[in-house]
């Protein structure tokens, strides 16, 4: 592909994202892999150009632009060797008039922007938000070390802050590695490692995974309980739920058993863990804000009635979750977001709803005190963003 061709792709896929993030459709790694799956003469080289051009536009537009040359166009400022290859060639996108619309730049849309501010989080940390993020994987203790893993990758390094955790250049070819063929590794933010052990799961318990989509936190969880208890996976997804028994067992964690659950009838499904659960974990649907650096186009498909419709869900699996914790037993509510009517005000309405119930400061190596709980921003911390709360139910 000609340089100028490159660019034309580049406008092609961010239309059909732009459609796609206004009608809920495919997310963007979707759309680009089904893009290339269909012009196979297109190079590694010309992928990842495109792939470059195409992300650099989305974390550049804070609004949906109007269009993907508007988005592309908007690139152009600063910029003349892209701007050169609007050169009107066969396979290249027309010359840019000088009066050409331009998508408006941005980290969100300003209603999103003024309500992360809001939420305490300082106006000038709002563009890390949709920087590009790390690549990290959390070592598997169940099967080795991060001394014996890091060989394997000889440019990694220990994340800051997660015991487990390794940071690996970008573009790392994690799943062809024989480390994590072996189980050895699993691709995870370090944010999502640090707030998933505040649950502190150990061996012998009984624990709920209960919003397990494809299993990450509950792998991890299996690995802090030495693989010995009882650990039920649950989810209303049934693709994603369908994923965990394979990557258990690459993980070497056989106590995971996973449940299919009905929406709004989920305490149908666990009667038999009702009152049982030595602990809860509760990784709730969220608008995922503080993910924005591996889904930036998310923040376009964020509406204010999709985010009340979350903050029910929120609601509703925190009662569930109540319900099957034993007394004096523990819920650890976590959210990646970082607003504080999915986080901070989704805890405080669920002890003034369940009488006896406390929180407890959950301490971490990174992060800060937030209401009655702890967060993390990609800003402060280098992680993705987080909210988590540890909840004690009464004895």
């Amino acid at each position: 592909m000609t340089p100028a061709a490159r660019t034309q792709a580049a406008i092609e896929l961010l239309d059909a994202i732009i459609a796609a993030a206004k009608a809920g459709g495919a997310a963007a790694d979707t759309l680009i892999a089904r893009y290339f799956a269909e012009r196979r003469y297109a190079g590694s080289k010309d992928r990842r150009a495109v792939r470059e051009r195409v992300y650099a536009a989305i974390r550049t537009a804070g609004e949906v632009p109007v269009s993907g040359r508007a988005a592309m166009v908007a690139l152009t400022d600063g910029d003349t060797e892209l701007a050169a290859t609007f050169d009107g060639s066969r396979h290249g996108p027309a010359p840019i008039a000088a009066d050409e619309a331009r998508a408006a730049g941005g980290t969100a849309p300003r209603w999103l922007e003024e309500a992360l501010v809001a939420s305490g989080l300082d106006r000038a940390a709002v563009p890390a938000l949709v920087e590009r993020a790390p690549l990290d994987v959390r070592v598997n203790r169940l099967k080795a070390t991060r001394e014996e893993v890091l060989p394997a990758f000889p440019d990694a390094v220990a994340t800051p802050f997660a015991e487990y955790g390794l940071r690996l250049p970008t573009g790392s070819a994690v799943e062809a590695s024989a480390a994590f063929a072996d189980g050895a590794i699993e691709v995870q933010d370090e944010g999502s490692q640090l707030v998933g052990a505040v649950l502190e799961a150990t061996s012998g318990e009984r624990i709920v995974d209960l919003c397990a989509g494809a299993g990450g936190k509950t792998l991890a969880l299996g690995a802090a309980m030495d693989n010995s208890g009882a650990l039920l996976a649950c989810d209303v997804d049934r693709a994603r739920l369908q994923r965990l028994p394979q990557r258990a067992g690459r993980a070497g964690v056989t106590i995971a058993e996973t449940r299919l659950m009905n929406p709004g009838r989920e305490t149908e499904a666990l009667a038999d863990w009702l009152g049982q659960a030595d602990g809860v974990l509760v990784d709730a649907p969220c608008s995922g804000t503080g993910t924005w650096r591996r889904n930036p186009e998310a923040r376009w498909r964020l509406t204010a009635e999709r985010l009340a419709r979350l903050q029910a869900t929120q609601v509703q699996v925190l009662d569930v979750a109540a319900a099957l914790v034993r007394p004096g037993g523990r819920i650890v509510y976590i959210v990646c977001s970082l607003l504080d009517d999915e986080g901070k005000g989704q805890v405080e309405a669920f002890l003034a709803r369940h009488d006896g119930w406390h929180a407890e400061e959950p301490f971490l190596p990174a992060g800060r005190a937030h209401g009655q709980g702890w967060r993390l921003d990609p800003a402060a911390d280098g992680t993705d963003g987080f909210f988590v709360a540890r909840l004690r139910a009464p004895c």
